[in-house]
């Protein structure tokens, strides 16, 4: 059967993903099973998506609930499951409003849009420049691939938008430098995951805060991947004592149904209008209720205190493989969105760990990501650093 889904898939679906040789089938907390019957452990959790793990309970329960009752209606009508959703995003964070959509790259769509009618509707027109960070991925959008600080992604798809201007990320002199008087809005994720897990100093989202305050630049967060609970507190913003003006979320806010969600203080949200910006499937009946569950869960089963103390333990763990190998050159990230940085190409260990029951994934040529859900156990944990070093050491004696 494995290869009949691979065959179908790979004549009929455009081939933009590099995919594994395998045919995934079914889920359950961390664990996938392909169409051979082999299970795997799972890092990869979707891309950070699936922080409750696979087909979990509650959520399926109230998927299938809210399926029985209502599907989909347009945004010309109020729903319960998003009026509830809202309220609860807006009483566990800075905002005061929230637009729902459809994926991160429509959030950050979302953001850049409101970013720029903000200032047209202050009548300061001339304002309307996003700086943003090199190395990192807001999304693939043309406004948002126009955001992205990445060469490779952008490639071939000039001309791109105008309007967006680059530093380094945590390099705050930079960004002093680059601030003038059209800039509107500096974009930037408190982790760049995509960039290879690359963290902040611990005061530059704070100064960037002060920079923004002193310019009246607006401060936007793109907390697509490190949202939800995955650094090991609700929002990653919140581990670093300050609040943007705009976030953006998505990926774990409905542990995988199809999500996105842009939040904004009340000033900010007002440059939205009927007709302003709209979308057909954001927060329709069944994923908001599917979300509202996640967060639930979240809140009842201690989900994040968990993440913070898994996560530190399995830190733990991959600096002691640093210790042990040479071809690992750094060890970094927060909560369990984590990364081994490597003096090679990275490609080959993944494979090597899907041969032996692990899925992980590379970023950046030469970074393993480690995006488990956050459920996930220390055995599994244990299982996946013996399978690591195992690899290390048999392509060190090589060398």
């Amino acid at each position: 059967m494995g290869n009949d889904i691979i065959e179908q898939s790979d004549q009929f679906i455009f081939e933009t993903y590099k995919r594994f040789h395998i045919a995934l089938i079914k889920g359950k907390g961390c664990k996938l099973w392909d169409s051979e019957g082999r299970c795997y452990t799972d890092f990869v959790s979707g891309i950070a998506v699936c922080n409750l793990g696979h087909a979990h309970p509650k959520v399926s329960k109230a998927i299938s609930k809210q399926a029985d009752r209502l599907l989909h209606v347009s945004n010309l009508y109020y729903t319960l499951p998003q009026a509830k959703l809202a309220s609860w995003l807006a009483e566990h964070s800075f905002a005061d409003r929230v637009f729902f959509c459809n994926s991160g790259a429509e959030a950050n769509e979302a953001a850049i849009k409101i970013a720029r009618r903000y200032f047209k509707k202050k009548k300061e027109s001339g304002r309307y420049r996003i700086i943003s960070m090199l190395n990192s991925f807001h999304g693939r959008t043309m406004a948002t691939l126009s955001a992205t600080g990445q060469d490779k992604i952008k490639r071939d798809f000039d001309p791109l938008l105008k309007g967006f201007d680059f530093v380094p990320f945590n390099d705050v002199d930079a960004l002093h430098r680059e601030i003038e008087s059209s800039t509107c809005a500096v974009m930037v994720e408190p982790i760049q995951g995509e960039g290879g897990v690359r963290c902040p100093d611990p005061a530059y989202l704070k100064t960037i805060r002060q920079i923004c305050d002193e310019t009246g630049v607006l401060l936007i967060f793109d907390e697509i991947q490190t949202g939800i609970g995955r650094t090991g507190s609700l929002f990653a913003y919140e581990q670093f004592d300050v609040e943007p003006d705009i976030i953006t979320l998505a990926k774990a806010l409905a542990n995988g149904l199809p999500i996105g969600a842009m939040l904004a203080k009340k000033h900010v949200a007002s440059a939205f209008g009927p007709g302003s910006h709209a979308t057909t499937f954001g927060g329709t009946p069944i994923v908001t209720a599917a979300s509202l569950e996640v967060v639930k869960v979240l809140e009842e089963e201690k989900i994040i205190d968990h993440c913070r103390k898994v996560g530190s333990y399995f830190k733990e763990k991959l600096l002691w493989l640093k210790k042990r190998h040479r071809s690992i050159t750094d060890v970094r990230g927060s909560g369990l969105l984590l990364a081994i940085e490597l003096k090679l190409d990275g490609g080959p260990i993944v494979a090597k760990c899907l041969e032996k029951g692990f899925l992980i994934n590379c970023v950046q040529e030469n970074v393993l990501r480690f995006i488990p859900p956050l459920i996930i156990r220390t055995g599994d944990i244990d299982a996946l650093v013996a399978c690591l070093d195992d690899i290390f050491l048999s392509i060190e004696q090589d060398r």
